[in-house]
Parts: C-alpha cells; sequence; structure tokens
C-alpha cells in the first residue's frame, strides 16, 4: 500500500511541478512569471532524484537497500531547494520593487553558500541509509534562517500592499518547516515521522500555485491589451 499510495502522489506531484514549471517559463509574460516558473521547474527537478529512487525502492528490494541512490537524490534536493528560496527572495523583490538593501542580499546568498558548503561536506555520509543526525542538523541551520527571512519579508509585504497573491506564502512557508524539521530530526529514530514529507510536499505545491496565479493574471492582461 506505501508503494502504490507514495508513486500516485509523487507522479502526480512531479508532473504537476515540471509542466506548471515549463508553461510559466515558455508562455509566461515578463521576469516575475519567469522567476516563478523557473522555480517551479527546479522543485520537481530536484525532488525528481529523491522521488523516482525512492518509489523504485519500495517497489523493488526496499529503501535500505537502495541507500545510496536515495542519498544521491537527498543531496541534490538539498542543493535545489537552497536555490529555490534564493529565486523565492528575487520574487519578492521584484514583486514589491525593492531597490537596495544589500546587507539583505549578502545575507541572503551568504546563507545559500554556507548551506551548500555544509551539504558537500563528506561527514554527511550521503551515501549511507542512517546518516548522521548531527550534520543534517548543521546543514538545515542557514536554509531554516532563509526560511524565516522568507517567512518575515512576504508578511511585511502583503500587509502593507494588501497582495491577494503571495498574501498566504508566509504560512505556506511555516507549514513546510513544520513538516520538514520533525522528519530531520526524528526520522531516524522514529522511520514513521517521514510521512510528513507528503502535507510538507502539499506546502510547497501551495507556493506554486500562487506562482501559478500570478501566471494566469499575465495571461488575462495579454489577452485584454
Amino acid at each position: 500500500m506505501q508503494a502504490i499510495a507514495e508513486t500516485v502522489f509523487d507522479v502526480f506531484y512531479l508532473g504537476f511541478a515540471l509542466v506548471a514549471g515549463l508553461m510559466m517559463l515558455a508562455k509566461g509574460e515578463g521576469p516575475l512569471v519567469k522567476k516563478a516558473g523557473l522555480m517551479t521547474l527546479l522543485l520537481g527537478a530536484g525532488d525528481s532524484f529523491h522521488l523516482v529512487p525512492r518509489c523504485y525502492a519500495l517497489w523493488t528490494t526496499g529503501l535500505e537497500a537502495n541507500a545510496a541512490a536515495l542519498g544521491i537524490g537527498k543531496f541534490i534536493t538539498s542543493i535545489t531547494m537552497t536555490v529555490f528560496y534564493l529565486i523565492l527572495y528575487y520574487i519578492w523583490r521584484d514583486r514589491y520593487q525593492v531597490s537596495g538593501r544589500k546587507n539583505l542580499t549578502l545575507a541572503m546568498w551568504g546563507l545559500s553558500v554556507l548551506r551548500i558548503a555544509l551539504c558537500l561536506l563528506p561527514q554527511n555520509e550521503w551515501l549511507s541509509y542512517r546518516q548522521p543526525l548531527l550534520y543534517g542538523v548543521l546543514r538545515n541551520i542557514p536554509f531554516a534562517i532563509m526560511g524565516i527571512l522568507i517567512i518575515v519579508l512576504f508578511a511585511q509585504e502583503t500587509k502593507k500592499t494588501g497582495d491577494q497573491v503571495f498574501r498566504s506564502m508566509p504560512l505556506a512557508v511555516i507549514l513546510s518547516f513544520g513538516f520538514y524539521l520533525p522528519v530531520v530530526l526524528f526520522s531516524g529514530v522514529f522511520p514513521v515521522i517521514g510521512v510528513l514529507m507528503i502535507p510538507k510536499t502539499l506546502a510547497y505545491v501551495w507556493v506554486v500555485l500562487m506562482g501559478w496565479k500570478l501566471y494566469k493574471q499575465s495571461q488575462k492582461q495579454v489577452q485584454h491589451a
């Protein structure tokens, strides 16, 4: 049942993210929609490196027997999700026409580089089935700070401008981290906690839907121009 449920969910999720991302990139009007498309495509492409091997493992010899493929996929996803949040930061800048604030931009880039550098350390033992908790926590500290910054920035601007497209962005990001962090901390001891990755993924689908709404608005503007 787990193999069936996860595979069906992953096929729909990856299909939606990849198709939506490609459509926004190919047909979207303006740099803001293009960024949303790139972010969405990156999300789907990055997650596929982890979810496809996971589905294969569930249908064949099991997760532990495919630890190396799963670990490589998890590593790639960790990198792409870092870039995902960096692009989301630039969407925030474009959407609300933010200029200057160089220290904030440097902070986001610095956290991104730190996160990726921590992911590259061999101590992560990506190819192992049970990876060290310490490095799982360490590499997610800069990632969590990026998430907090995104939450605060979007909350401030959506409240100030009354933006209906991204008004739920802070809640979506809060939920994504709320479901993700217990998996980082406790899945090694209680594997069943890994099921929280499904609602975490749904939170990212919510983010994608906000970008899709922006895309649809841009299409209507073109039609009425």
